[in-house]
């Protein structure tokens, strides 16, 4: 593939608390903001305290899910006083880094959160962004401390819902288990590493080195999976079968094991080979989803480099 040249990327914001009880991007920004970690080398650094009023509380959100709020129909739709609170922070929130899409919006956002599911470092980003996967090739080559894995989402930029987003390019990194209000150390240390690498990576990018390209292995979403449930009163009838839990990204064929009804029997998996994500993710239990599938796909990537004046 050809060389692809960007202009220097100096401005990135990292976000946590989008999700008010997924510590580590909380305890995250609020370290940088008491060290006033606004500038790295060539990178002005702005870390910003997503949902305060759910970070208070403990809770994941106060109205609604803020990390669904960025889709451009919502952001740029009426205010009143019916909006949800969350609604009316992306607003906010898009116009302190944003606008979405235009040029003033902050060169990457990487946006912190946690799972329950035991996904060790996950990054997330929306199709194939080659300053995103080639940020995640490097923390991939240097992280040692946990397994990075990339999920790239299927949405088009006008239906990204979710924070990332709103920069020219954006990162969630998604990193777990740790319950939700918990804040563990190992995983806050993932978390600190993946973000110091990032900023590393903005840093070299910037001074002029090129990153060659290459291969990367990533899963893209094909469906989700619901817990069985009463089809009367609603209610879940099973758990995730104990040869699921905490294998997230290990193959599942047909036949294996995904449930264990309460009453006893074993429902098993059908159709494709395929690598189950969010396996018993604790917030995923009012979406329906007791664990998504993917598909692994390999990424080709350029290499890319600063454009010269």
């Amino acid at each position: 593939m050809e060389h692809v040249s960007f202009l220097p990327l100096s401005r990135f914001a990292v976000c946590g608390g989008t999700h008010g009880n997924e510590m580590s991007g909380v305890y995250m920004v609020r370290e940088m903001q008491r060290q006033k970690a606004d500038r790295t080398g060539s990178v002005s650094v702005t870390s910003v305290l997503s949902n305060p009023p759910a970070v208070d509380a403990c809770r994941r959100y106060m109205e609604t899910d803020l990390n669904r709020c960025f889709t451009d129909a919502l952001l740029s739709g009426p205010t009143t006083d019916d909006t949800p609170y969350e609604l009316r922070r992306g607003r906010e929130l898009n116009a302190q880094l944003g606008p979405k899409g235009s040029r003033e919006a902050v060169d990457l956002l990487c946006d912190i959160h946690n799972t329950t599911a035991n996904m060790a470092v996950c990054l997330i980003f929306y199709s194939f962004d080659w300053i995103a996967l080639h940020i995640y090739k490097y923390i991939q080559s240097k992280m040692t401390s946990a397994p990075v894995r990339a999920l790239c989402l299927n949405e088009p930029p006008s239906e990204a819902y979710s924070l990332e987003s709103v920069g020219k390019h954006g990162i969630a990194i998604e990193v777990g288990p740790q319950p939700t209000g918990v804040v563990r150390a190992d995983i806050f240390n993932m978390v600190k590493e993946a973000v110091d690498l990032t900023i590393e990576w903005l840093q070299k990018f910037n001074s002029g080195s090129t990153f060659e390209g290459g291969e990367v292995e990533a899963y893209t979403p094909v469906g989700s999976v619901d817990y069985p449930r009463d089809p009367t009163t609603g209610e879940i009838t099973a758990a995730i079968h104990p040869q699921l839990q905490d294998n997230d990204f290990k193959v599942l064929r047909p036949g294996d094991p995904v449930f264990q009804l309460f009453s006893g029997e074993t429902v098993k998996h059908e159709g494709d080979d395929l690598y189950p994500l969010f396996v018993n993710e604790c917030a995923y239990y009012e979406k329906k989803v007791a664990f998504k599938l993917t598909k692994k796909i390999t990424v080709t990537l350029p290499s890319v480099g600063v454009k010269k004046d």
